[in-house]
């Protein structure tokens, strides 16, 4: 996959014929993470290997977190099948968490050992990191013998990096200077409710790290920096097209001569060049730029579709929009139409109807619908008022939970439900209440002396996966789905014990291809939304995907079409929505109720990112949301919508 043209340094407008730019660093678009994880990686190897043939060494400042493990993994397999040798590799990395035992599960040194030390052939003497153990007395001089190592190896020749959610690169969070050394530095809230999944909690998440400034930064010779996915956009445009200041640390690269961002489709999609192309340069007014182009307008100007002039569409540079399509009312009237052709209060298709302008298809009508759901939670959340209307309308729903969610389980949740088995077991007479009665103690005992950085025991994690268990068919008898019809896949990748996950594996993609398989769906529900913080649900998907891909030339298959759904995090663009299903005040109210059916979730979630709400108000208002830019353009005013995409196989 190529990347897209990068940015030029400025805002100009070139000469007759050229792009206007807008993006102050140079920038490659691609169009997922993995394509561009795979080019970064072949630039370092290409540098190690140069360094190789001029006899140097080769000296890489390296960063953690999800962004670069990708970049990772495939240094790891060309030094395994293409003979990359890492002898001559210096590394510095750019933070740690203080205070921090190396061989904690959230220790950035344990993290780069199992990620990339331990599986090349790097020298232990050659890979440096800042040392969260280190006295706090010491630490200043801890850090200039830091830099010092850096500036004795010959400087740095490659920097990566990944950019938190406030800009900070590094542990360089806003508010630090250009010239900021290497130092101890307290972390914004932002930044420790990022972190809160890996952690188990917030309040389980250090409040200072030791971090490579932002001068040792800006004197590598190139830096790269990563960013994926939709909730890195806005503060990715800040960096690329807004002034250089303290607020956005990563703006500062906009002064660097050798950088580059590396980041995919979704983190792209505030830059302008994404968001309004016919902005910088001459496009393809295909249906679906227009409706993008339209959708856009018609917010911009705050007025409804249908209220468009010519004169808002040539002064907002669609002039040739005009004279490839004639006048602007009837364009108008074209994206009105396509907007109202994806409402419908018959998710299933209705019976009976002509479907010619319906999202999906009267026939059959009585339908076999598979809901896959990352989480126990997400079927409910993300598509609950979808859900019940599938039921109501009498087609044959099975869900399908993909993970158990364990880990998304407080302690205390889990002490209290082992407590409440033996307290039941003892009321009734129940048999073999010493086995019980050993559980909940070595549980409890467990649980009383746990570390920050150790996992929890499989009785534990059971027990976890019991309680979400027990929740999700609660929410499914409220909906009204048959216990027969739902599933609990407990795909063998999430069962780790940690917030780390297994890769992907064989007998995972079976579990989804046999379930399929036995049900034949006419439909397919899945969740879309691969910005989703636990990264579950990119995993989840993926499985589909390979299922979907074994399966497609069966009979069945023909006849079954694909629904993505949004998390509570994001929804789609408007100009993507493809089926719109509108609820009423007692619909959002229902929703809410089947929500609350998982109790282990409300008041305090372990995993709730930096986002304080909880889930059902975040659902609320993102649904609530859709239905408002639905009205905002001119269509019926609903009181909440669901949307979903086609994935088409």
């Amino acid at each position: 996959m190529q990347a897209a043209d990068q940015g030029m340094a400025s805002k100009t407008s070139g000469s007759i014929g050229q792009p206007i730019t807008y993006e102050k660093i140079p920038t490659h678009i691609y169009e997922d993470s993995r394509a561009a994880s795979l080019a970064v990686a072949h630039e370092i190897a290409d540098l190690i290997r140069q360094k190789q043939r001029d006899k140097k060494s080769c000296v890489l400042g390296l960063a953690t977190g999800s962004s670069p493990k990708t970049v990772y993994a495939e240094l790891v397999r060309m030094h395994r099948e293409e003979g990359l040798s890492f002898k001559n590799v210096i590394s510095f990395n750019l933070d740690e968490y203080y205070p921090m035992e190396p061989d904690s599960i959230h220790s950035y040194h344990r993290f780069m050992k199992e990620q990339l030390f331990d599986l090349v052939d790097i020298p232990k003497e050659n890979y440096f990191l800042p040392d969260g153990t280190i006295p706090a007395s010491q630490i200043k001089e801890h850090c200039r013998a830091y830099e010092n190592k850096i500036n004795q190896a010959g400087g740095l020749d490659f920097q990566l990096l990944g950019i938190g959610g406030n800009g900070h690169v590094g542990f360089n969070e806003p508010g630090s200077l250009i010239n900021a050394r290497t130092r101890l530095i307290a972390l914004d809230h932002s930044t420790r409710a990022a972190a809160a999944m890996e952690f188990g909690g917030l309040s389980q998440v250090p409040r200072k790290a030791i971090t490579m400034g932002i001068a040792p930064i800006m004197n590598a010779k190139r830096i790269v920096l990563l960013a994926w996915g939709e909730r890195k956009a806005p503060v990715l445009r800040s960096a690329v097209e807004g002034p250089v200041t303290e607020r956005n640390p990563a703006s500062y690269l906009q002064a660097h001569p050798n950088a580059l961002f590396v980041i995919d489709e979704r983190a792209a999609s505030e830059l302008t060049r994404m968001k309004t192309p016919w902005a910088v340069d001459s496009v393809v007014w295909d249906n679906k730029m227009v409706k993008k182009a339209v959708t856009y307008l018609s917010q911009s100007q705050h007025k409804p579709i249908l209220k468009l002039t010519d004169k808002d569409y040539n002064d907002n540079g669609m002039s040739d929009l005009l004279a490839q399509s004639g006048a602007g009312y009837e364009i108008n009237i074209d994206i009105f139409n396509q907007l109202q052709h994806t409402i419908t209060g018959w998710p299933g298709g209705k019976p009976d109807a002509d479907d010619t302008n319906r999202p999906e298809r009267k026939d059959p009508a009585r339908k076999k619908i598979i809901i896959f759901s990352p989480h126990p939670d997400d079927d409910i959340i993300s598509m609950g008022g979808t859900f019940q209307r599938l039921v109501d309308q009498n087609h044959e729903v099975h869900v399908a939970y993909q993970t158990s969610g364990n880990i998304a389980v407080a302690d205390d949740e889990a002490l209290r439900f082992i407590d409440f088995v033996v307290d039941f077991n003892r009321r009734f007479s129940i048999e073999n209440t010493d086995i019980t009665n050993k559980i909940f103690h070595d549980a409890k005992e467990f649980l009383k002396t746990k570390k920050d950085s150790e996992m929890d025991t499989p009785e534990v994690r059971h027990v976890k996966g019991l309680i979400r268990r027990g929740e999700a068919k609660a929410t499914c008898r409220f909906v009204g789905v048959p216990d027969a019809q739902v599933h609990f896949l407990d795909l063998p990748f999430y069962e780790s014990g940690t917030v780390q996950k297994k890769p992907l594996g064989e007998e995972d993609i079976v579990i989804i291809e046999d379930i399929i398989k036995e049900i034949k769906p006419h439909q397919i529900y899945a969740a879309g939304d691969f910005a989703d913080p636990h990264g579950t649900h990119k995993v989840c998907w993926d499985a589909i995907e390979a299922a979907v891909g074994r399966l497609k030339h069966k009979n069945f298959m023909k006849d079954c079409w694909i629904w993505l759904y949004r998390g509570a995090w994001a929804e789609w663009d408007i100009h993507e929505i493809e089926m719109a299903v509108p609820m009423s005040p007692d619909q959002v109210l229902k929703k809410r109720m089947g929500i609350f059916k998982h109790q282990s979730q409300k008041d305090g979630v372990v995993f709730q990112g930096e986002d304080s709400r909880e889930f059902w108000q975040r659902a609320e208002e993102r649904n609530q949301g859709t239905a408002n830019l639905y009205d905002q353009l001119g269509l019926a005013e609903y009181e909440a919508m669901e949307a979903f995409v086609r994935w088409r196989f």
